[in-house]
């Protein structure tokens, strides 16, 4: 008889592809299996944010979607009279390795992830459909149907809905999907364009809308994203029907030619009443919807997989207790929440017909778009959020701050900075990570061994002398998906012993020897 499942993963997209990728390092049993014959062809998403590119290295696949990606790092505003170049991602970007948006296509990007997959002999089940879930008692029966017709059922102890924004786990498992519709409808092209600066993102903005232009590389050298004017009349995108939107919003003088890609499509924004409902779990789009407003959407799927996938992991290993898949949505929906949020703003003040918006467009933003540029606290404010490197857990119950917190540096929830340089690499591997700063002759190894012993394979440990993210004596324990879970001053042990007893317990019913593939 086959044992069950850990865990089922429905939808193969890039939040799908990022935990199985994770499930994978950690030598989980699992199946990912998604409706659709192949993968997305077409571009769809198009910028992975610095936080992401962190957050993937330690798969060792970062490299190749730089390779194939364009790193952009400028925004030109076109208005009525004058051209603006503002920098987009040259403050507060001292503490990544990644200070750019990197442009790359979803297909390239899910290329890359099922390439990596691929040649750890996982195989993505492609026109299999689940049909029906049912809780028995620990586990949940699942009913899959191939492309042809023929039914399996599969037993898992955890399904992790990865489905879209039409989720069948969504769906099946009762959770609520809240939200609105926007009135406008989109346009999209991947194209060629004449008469564009490449490498730069550029904007013509009027009182009526805008009109973008994203350097995509791959398969066109453009995307272009625009708004149906609002009277215009509901016919087939053609390219002529895009040359005529593009010089009414301000882009006069361009050439739109030998579209890849064309198609139109209204927005939502919508999330999920929860996270988790027992054994089902919601990541990516089958738990948030909004508009692609700062290239928000396929990020934060990315980084939901990569917040549950080493707690499923450790939790059907029995290296973690079940407690820490609460943790799941008390950190990831109020990071959903805040996206719809920024995303919503950003997409009203840009789009909405409200005529004090419309004026703002056209007479206020000409004249103070060229003192973006001077404006260093509000662009690192905004770069900080953009770039998703601003996002933490310091509310979670798995972040926890010693009696004498470190005067600087991160605190407990936070990513991990690169600084000193290298620091990601060094903690990139699965598992997790204690950083000791101070003289190596406080931090012999008899007296790590209450922290470490029952622990092998799960904690590596890093003496960093001086070079550390703070002053001093201090202690960091970094969680596998980059975040700080402990941390403290001095070197007193007896706060990250009371810390790995409640997350990382030992003991006859524990397993805590991982297995974790160590790029």
């Amino acid at each position: 008889m086959t044992p069950p499942l850990d865990v089922l993963i429905v939808g193969a997209g890039p939040t799908g592809l990022a935990l199985a990728a994770q499930l994978r390092a950690y030598g989980t049993r699992f199946r990912i299996v998604d409706r659709s014959l192949d993968r997305v062809r077409e571009s769809r998403a198009l910028g992975i944010q610095p936080r992401t590119l962190e957050a993937l290295a330690g798969f060792g696949v970062t490299e190749e979607l730089l390779a194939r990606g364009n790193p952009a790092v400028g925004l030109r505003l076109h208005l009525r009279r004058r051209t603006v170049s503002v920098p987009l991602f040259d403050i507060g970007a001292t503490d990544t390795p990644y200070p750019f948006l990197l442009f790359l296509s979803q297909a390239e990007t899910e290329s890359v992830l099922g390439e990596h997959l691929a040649a750890r002999d996982v195989t993505v089940e492609r026109g299999t459909e689940l049909v029906r879930l049912e809780r028995q008692g620990p586990y949940v029966d699942c009913l899959l149907r191939s492309r042809d017709g023929v039914e399996e059922s599969v037993t898992a102890r955890h399904v992790v809905g990865c489905d879209g924004a039409h989720s069948t786990v969504r769906t099946q498992a009762g959770i609520g999907f809240e939200g609105y519709a926007y009135p406008q409808t989109y346009l999209l092209a991947d194209l060629e364009v004449d008469g564009l600066e490449p490498g730069a993102v550029h904007s013509y903005m009027t009182g009526g809308g805008m009109v973008f232009f994203f350097p995509l590389g791959s398969p066109a050298p453009w995307r272009m994203l625009a708004m149906r004017p609002s009277r215009a009349p509901e016919d087939k995108v053609t390219v002529p029907m895009l040359q005529g939107i593009a010089e009414r919003y301000g882009a006069e003088g361009l050439v739109l030619r030998d579209p890849v890609w064309m198609t139109e499509f209204r927005l939502h924004n919508r999330g999920a009443a929860r996270y988790r409902s027992g054994p089902f779990f919601l990541a990516g789009d089958a738990a948030h919807i909004h508009s692609p407003a700062g290239a928000q959407g396929m990020n934060t799927g990315i980084q939901d997989a990569l917040n549950l996938g080493w707690k499923l992991a450790l939790v059907c290993r029995d290296a973690a207790p079940e407690e820490l898949l609460e943790t799941y949505g008390a950190e990831r929906a109020p990071v959903g929440r805040a996206v719809r949020r920024f995303t919503d703003r950003a997409f009203v003040i840009g789009t909405s017909p409200n005529p004090v918006l419309r004026f703002a467009r056209e007479r206020l933003v000409p004249r103070v778009a060229p003192l973006v540029k001077h404006a260093t606290t509000l662009r690192r404010r905004v770069f900080r959020t953009v770039s998703e490197l601003g996002i933490h857990y310091r509310r979670s119950p798995a972040s926890t701050t010693g009696t004498r917190p470190p005067r600087r540096g991160p605190r407990a929830g936070d990513r991990l900075p690169d600084l000193p340089r290298g620091l990601q690499a060094r903690t990139a591997a699965p598992g997790w990570h204690l950083l000791l700063a101070g003289p190596p002759h406080l931090w012999p190894d008899e007296r790590l061994a209450p922290v470490l012993t029952g622990r092998a394979g799960l904690i590596t440990v890093h003496r960093l002398g001086d070079r550390s993210p703070w002053p001093g004596v201090a202690q960091g324990l970094v969680r596998p998906d980059g975040h700080l879970g402990y941390v403290a001053r001095g070197a007193g042990l007896d706060g990250l012993r009371a810390y790995t007893a409640r997350w990382l317990p030992t003991g006859p019913t524990r397993h805590p020897e991982v297995n974790v593939d160590r790029p």
